[in-house]
């Protein structure tokens, strides 16, 4: 038995000679102290021994133990004083390089043209006010005069929560809440976030954000939302916009229309991205419909007002002359960048 704890303890001493890292030596560590090592063996084995020899034999076989365990320890400091030394001269830094730029975060596209847009309105006189994203059928359909058999409605455009709450389809949908809250005269415009369950493709998406305006006051007419319209789209694009106003349909205006502006890319001239008409549609309004202000507590006979709505990737994509709507989501720092 003592000539094994001899021989093991030269043998170690052997191998520990021809570590060459940190890590050699702790697995060499592992391999003579760990529970399936040779000095655990040992210890297994010294019940074979005579029992008078048997205290003796346990002394050295703890002292080789300690032993291999202190070498292991001096091993490592040193290696780990040179490891740390070769790091150090690996990471030098040179003081004389010129540092690395730090680029400054911005806004995203979407919002910086919100910003601009809610400025506008601001300075024309509307109150910026929000609504819940998640809402009940009634502010978003109902309260608005949609019919119960309305496509938009149907299970295929909006993503429902429950047979009540969903999620709004449109900003329209905080436009009684304002009616409700406050007494005419009102003049807001309501920023925020739409889903809509439709396929993802260039021009659409399944959220979106749009922008709500509403004016409510004795003698409102459609010159005022004409005049409106118009000045915004002046200064939106920074020089005189021709409009053009198209009979439609919504169901919480009567009567309905849609706004097209003169083609920003080509001056009207006729491009791609105007299909060659000229026109770009960017706006559905309309004079609000008496059943809608009855639901917001306001008297047709007494009141009257319009209301708008567009989408602001729509803006942005004439704006910058972006093909594809997807890009604004899609968090390419190239793309970004650029605004």
């Amino acid at each position: 038995m003592r000539q094994r704890v001899s021989s093991l303890r030269e043998q170690f001493l052997s191998e520990l000679k021809l570590t060459g890292k940190g890590k050699d030596v702790e697995d060499l560590k592992v391999k003579y102290l760990g529970k399936k090592g040779p000095v655990q063996e040992l210890m297994l084995h010294l019940r074979e021994a005579p029992a008078p020899d048997r205290p003796a034999l346990g002394k050295e076989i703890n002292a080789l133990k300690e032993e291999i365990a202190a070498l292991c320890e001096k091993a490592l400091s040193g290696f780990s004083q040179l490891e740390r030394a070769q790091q150090f001269a690996e990471e030098a830094i040179d003081i004389s390089l010129p540092g690395r730029k730090r680029y400054l975060g911005r806004k995203h596209p979407i919002s910086q043209m919100l910003d601009e847009i809610l400025f506008i309105f601001a300075g024309m006189g509307f109150s910026i006010q929000e609504g819940p994203i998640i809402d009940t059928d009634y502010y978003n359909f109902e309260g608005l005069n949609f019919p119960k058999d309305h496509p938009a409605r149907d299970m295929q455009d909006t993503f429902y929560l429950s047979s009540t709450h969903l999620l709004r389809t449109h900003t329209s949908s905080t436009e009684l809440r304002m009616m409700e809250a406050y007494p005419p005269p009102l003049r807001i415009v309501i920023p925020g976030k739409c889903f809509r369950n439709e396929t993802i493709s260039s021009r659409s998406h399944v959220f979106f954000h749009q922008v709500e305006g509403m004016y409510i006051d004795k003698n409102v007419s459609f010159a005022d939302l004409f005049a409106t319209m118009q000045e915004f789209f002046n200064k939106l694009f920074g020089k005189s916009i021709q409009t053009r106003f198209r009979p439609s349909y919504f169901p919480f205006v009567e009567p309905g229309l849609e706004v097209d502006i003169s083609c920003t890319s080509c001056d009207a001239k006729g491009c791609r991205l105007c299909k060659h008409t000229g026109w770009l549609e960017v706006v559905g309004a309309g004079m609000l419909h008496p059943t809608v202000l009855k639901n917001g507590g306001i008297d047709p006979q007494v009141y009257s007002g319009y209301a708008w709505g567009f989408g602001i990737e729509r803006l942005a994509m004439l704006r910058y002359g972006i093909k594809d709507i997807r890009s604004f989501t899609e968090s390419d720092l190239f793309f970004l960048s650029q605004f």
